[in-house]
């Protein structure tokens, strides 16, 4: 071998050695000979029972959703924005889109899942928000905000600019919201009820529930609510420590829950949503567990843990909800031999994980 030949060879060891290095400082790593560690999936229920349920992911900035290139960063040495979520409250899902409201900082986080971007809906003078909770998102992009500090909720347009309000100030103290096609459904903790409006009119509808002096459909302390496909209200009752359902004109149909810690019974309940086939999930804030019922009100399951004890853990969980419009955004997540039918998130106000992603398995 020639000397040249020996200080090309030196020379490229260098450029390697440098490579690497900057790779490791960029925390991607050199490549090795070892093999990649099996990866560890966590289900719900847990072996050997059959799974149902996956934990896939957890994000709490727009760094874990991947929008910030650290080689480019690196590179041409600009700082990566980080773009937290500090206290989430309610969720939203939409095609590609993830709204979160933010109670600490008062504004929406929407997540662009397809670019890993996070942008922020936080508007000055009358669209200011002052302690925001839910967050419903028409077809259209209109989106609404219930704030319990204004008494009102907030409507701003596709493009995050304030265009009304439902409700005055200081009369009402809306909570949840849901919407479908025409419809408006919110929680009312000054009245103790619920409302239906007219999404087109913005008129009040039908008042929940219907006879106030009924202990059985009584409502204390209704925070959230969902609605299926079959029109049916579903209204968290934190402080009944039960779920209230009624159907699409006002009539009482089930109680659900009463207060314990055993599995079927709720300590805090809080966020809920309902899938295609009515099965209802909600959660609940002081055990830290999502528990899953059936159309009639029967336990299933429950998933989550106190603290986060586990991968998929919760944290003081708040607000939830079903999603089958984003299901090909988080397939990478799941185990082999297993699909995803529809995803559910839980977001957390207390730990690192703000917005959980859980899978509704289906075997291949």
């Amino acid at each position: 071998m020639t000397m040249t030949n020996v200080r090309s060879l030196k020379v490229l060891h260098r450029s390697q050695a440098a490579l690497c290095l900057i790779l490791l400082t960029l925390g991607a790593g050199c490549a090795s000979n070892k093999p990649a560690a099996p990866k560890e999936y966590s289900f719900f229920p847990v072996a050997p029972d059959e799974p149902r349920i996956q934990y896939l992911m957890s994000f709490g900035s727009e760094a874990d959703l991947g929008g910030n290139n650290k080689f480019n960063a690196f590179v041409v040495g600009r700082e990566k924005l980080h773009r937290p979520i500090w206290k989430p409250y309610g969720i939203a899902a939409t095609p590609g889109k993830l709204y979160v409201v933010d109670t600490m900082p008062a504004n929406i986080s929407i997540s662009d899942l397809a670019k890993g971007k996070l942008r922020y809906i936080r508007p000055a003078g009358d669209g200011a928000m002052k302690v925001p909770v839910n967050v419903a998102v028409a077809k259209d992009g209109t989106t609404y905000v219930t704030d319990t500090k204004r008494g009102q909720v907030i409507i701003y347009n596709a493009a995050g600019k304030y265009i009304g309000v439902i409700g005055e100030k200081g009369k009402d103290k809306p909570c949840g919201i849901a919407l479908d096609a025409d419809r408006i459904y919110l929680t009312d903790l000054t009245n103790h009820c619920a409302q239906v409006y007219s999404q087109a009119t913005r008129e009040l509808l039908l008042t929940l529930p219907t006879d106030p002096t009924n202990d059985e459909s009584r409502l204390y302390q209704p925070t959230n609510i969902a609605v299926d496909r079959e029109g049916r209200i579903y209204v968290s009752d934190t402080g009944g420590f039960a779920v209230q359902v009624y159907d699409a004109q006002g009539k009482h149909l089930r109680k659900i829950g009463e207060l314990g810690l055993t599995p079927g019974s709720f300590a805090l309940p809080k966020g809920i949503g309902v899938d295609r086939e009515q099965r209802l999930y909600v959660a609940d804030a002081s055990t830290g567990v999502i528990q899953l019922f059936d159309r009639e009100g029967r336990l299933l399951m429950f998933f989550g843990s106190p603290s986060g004890s586990q991968a998929g853990g919760t944290y003081l969980p708040a607000g939830l909800a079903v999603d089958y419009d984003n299901v090909s955004r988080f397939e990478r997540y799941v185990a082999p031999g297993y699909g995803i039918e529809y995803l559910i998130y839980v977001t957390n106000q207390a730990g690192p994980n703000k917005v959980s992603v859980y899978g509704f398995l289906k075997k291949k």
